[in-house]
């Protein structure tokens, strides 16, 4: 059973977004996939009562209590936590013990950069982390990469102690299928297939720490 965390210290950085999408990916794939809400927002879990009448289907738990992990279901095959909004990093320790990898999404701007550098710093210091028990890694978010400033904030990204796995641009898609509990991988034109594929890196980067 893989666990993942999707986790970022600054609101707004699709944090949601990254963890439902990623849900869907595992679903679409036939794996029997859990997301865990943890944010007090709730949006994770109001995606996933809208996907229950589609196929494909995403079980939500809430994830605010300590022991999120105990109603997981046996047979869960992946689990993604969309963890509390604004999360610190000894409030990322406590989840450490329980998943096998940190996603953290990064908007490609000055202020985003330069608030999460100092978060990164800590995770980095976090001893399940430092010992390479936990892997962390960076997802480039609502990127335009026909601009000079979504691949200057890329080149950025590199300098922090984290990979960057994946680059994903930024489309309406994500906005429009989350309200209809769907992802981008429910769909099949060419242009949301050219989406996808940015996720390809990410996929295989988790695997290799399933």
């Amino acid at each position: 059973m893989l666990k993942v965390l999707v986790a970022s210290s600054k609101g707004g950085a699709g944090k949601s977004t990254l963890a439902t999408n990623l849900a869907a990916y595992y679903a679409v794939e036939g794996k029997n996939t859990v997301l865990v809400d943890a944010d007090r927002q709730g949006s994770g879990l109001r995606w996933c009562q809208r996907r229950a009448q589609h196929a494909d289907a995403v079980l939500g738990l809430p994830g605010t209590r300590r022991d999120w992990d105990k109603p997981i279901p046996p047979d869960a095959q992946r689990v993604v936590v969309d963890s509390p909004a604004g999360i610190r990093p000894d409030e990322v320790e406590a989840y450490l013990d329980k998943v096998a990898a940190v996603l953290v999404p990064v908007l490609p701007s000055a202020i985003d950069l330069e608030a999460t550098e100092p978060f990164l710093n800590d995770l980095a210091g976090l001893g399940r982390v430092r010992r390479g028990k936990v892997a962390v890694g960076l997802v480039a978010n609502r990127l335009k990469p026909w601009t000079n400033a979504s691949q200057l904030a890329v080149e950025e990204m590199r300098r922090f102690p984290f990979p960057v796995v994946a680059q994903l641009r930024d489309t309406q898609g994500y906005v429009l299928a989350n309200a209809l509990g769907k992802s981008i991988f429910d769909y099949h034109s060419e242009l949301v297939r050219s989406h996808q594929q940015d996720w390809a890196s990410l996929v295989r980067w988790l695997k290799k720490h399933s």
